[in-house]
């Protein structure tokens, strides 16, 4: 069997048992399993064994993970989200579309203190879906709108996605956090705008005149423990007072504290806290071994060496190269959730990518694809046919067609594919940031 065949049934396995239901990362790890005993045998599959779960997970880089989704679970639990949609509510309340337009700012908001998508998506959901219902938009808005807002959880810092990322290309979290902050923000800005036009080209999506929330102090006090907890956090992590490991152990605590003086943190959902992180970091660590025994597997075989050495030697444009990779991560999304797609390419991808010339210092050029990658995992989270965030949102309204829900993210897909294609073009928009906070 030559190599190139031998990547090809690795990858054949993994899909198969992806179609039966297999767990990724058991797929990965038994697709990985059967590539490596093919070239080495038993005994030294073992051997690597032996040391794989110390080797991955003694690395000190890995604790941000549960921590920042601890940090996410005490403000899902401890009642932020709500007080948090009343302020966005009343601030974007004046424009046609504009409780829409507020749930997206209230994810944007609620993403700055919560690294996952899916937790962005179903709190703001809890707590939105029944105004915007209330107010008259129709449910293929409402679920659209939810669902393309819960994807600012990773778009906007900390995002777990991003810090894989780091650790897995070995660059620094905080340069990448930096470099996140404007993208996100564009992307917040973008739906907003996608509402506005949305709104008045359709017919009989929203309301044509909502009920104004007045703008209040009580209104604004609910914007306060995040602005505050964000501001410690990554003020603290640019000042230099602590790294972005302390700082997400930081930022847990605030948002602990901040739980705890909004009265609605029980003894029963601060364990469910802890449950729901060790669930989540659990998934995302075996997702990572899975992941290392596949990918030493395909190491095994050259395949990725020899891939990028064909692409360079191709003599592509640099930036035809991104834009395949992006289009392949589109492709990817359709089947797989976006860790694991990280954790599956990012060893194959990241090498072609910096043996390609791009203008930039190698390291601008890692953190600009990085920032590349977490636009288009965003995309995956929408696009049909899995689109997880739209499945998770349009499960929690029980009314609303499915078909619905997917008719309701396509004007943001548009506003993603417009924004990921001026990220592609203009590095500097993603980058600028990085020499003034770190």
């Amino acid at each position: 069997m030559t190599p190139i065949q031998l990547a090809l049934m690795i990858f054949g396995i993994m899909l198969l048992l992806m179609v039966v239901r297999v767990p990724i990362a058991g797929a990965m790890f038994l697709a990985g399993t059967a590539g490596f005993i093919l070239q080495t045998g038993i005994q030294p599959f073992l051997n690597f064994l032996n040391n794989l779960a110390f080797a991955r997970l003694a690395n000190y880089d890995l604790s941000v993970i549960p921590l920042f989704i601890l940090m996410g679970h005490f403000a899902t639990q401890g009642g932020i989200s709500k007080a948090l949609f009343q302020f966005a509510a009343a601030v974007m309340g004046r424009f046609k579309g504009g409780l829409a337009m507020g749930a997206v700012l209230a994810c944007g908001a609620f993403g700055a203190i919560c690294g996952s998508s899916v937790a962005t998506a179903a709190t703001i959901t809890g707590v939105a879906l029944p105004e915007m219902k209330r107010h008259g938009y129709s449910g293929r808005l409402a679920t659209g709108t939810l669902a393309a807002g819960g994807t600012l959880g990773i778009l906007i810092p900390p995002s777990v996605p991003l810090v894989i990322y780091a650790i897995l290309t070995e660059q620094n979290i905080a340069k990448l956090f930096a470099a996140a902050m404007m993208p996100g923000i564009i992307a917040m800005v973008g739906y907003m705008i996608a509402i506005a036009i949305y709104v008045r080209l359709v017919p009989g999506q929203a309301p044509d005149q909502e009920e104004r929330e007045r703008l209040t102090f009580e209104s604004l006090k609910g914007i306060l423990p995040i602005a505050t907890i964000f501001v410690i956090v990554f003020g603290g992590i640019y000042a230099g007072f602590f790294t972005p490991t302390e700082g997400a152990a930081v930022g847990a605590a605030s948002t602990f504290l901040a739980a705890l003086l909004k009265q609605e943190l029980t003894w029963k959902k601060f364990i469910q806290c802890f449950h729901s992180t060790a669930i989540s970091s659990a998934m995302i660590f075996l997702i990572f071994m899975g992941a290392d025994v596949m990918n030493a597997a395909l190491a095994r075989t050259q395949v990725p060496a020899q891939l990028a050495e064909m692409v360079v030697a191709m003599n592509f444009a640099p930036l035809m190269v991104v834009a395949g990779i992006l289009l392949l991560y589109v492709v990817l999304g359709a089947v797989m959730d976006e860790l694991s797609m990280l954790l599956l390419t990012i060893p194959i991808f990241f090498p072609i990518i910096m043996k390609l010339d791009f203008g930039m210092t190698p390291e601008y050029t890692a953190i600009w694809f990085g920032i590349m990658v977490l636009m288009t995992v965003g995309f995956g989270m929408l696009a049909p046919p899995v689109g997880l965030n739209v499945y998770v949102v349009n499960g929690m309204a029980k009314d609303v067609p499915l078909s619905e829900s997917y008719k309701g993210i396509m004007p943001f897909l548009i506003s993603d594919t417009i924004r990921t294609l001026l990220l592609l073009f203009f590095p500097g928009i993603s980058l600028f940031l990085i020499k003034y906070l770190t």
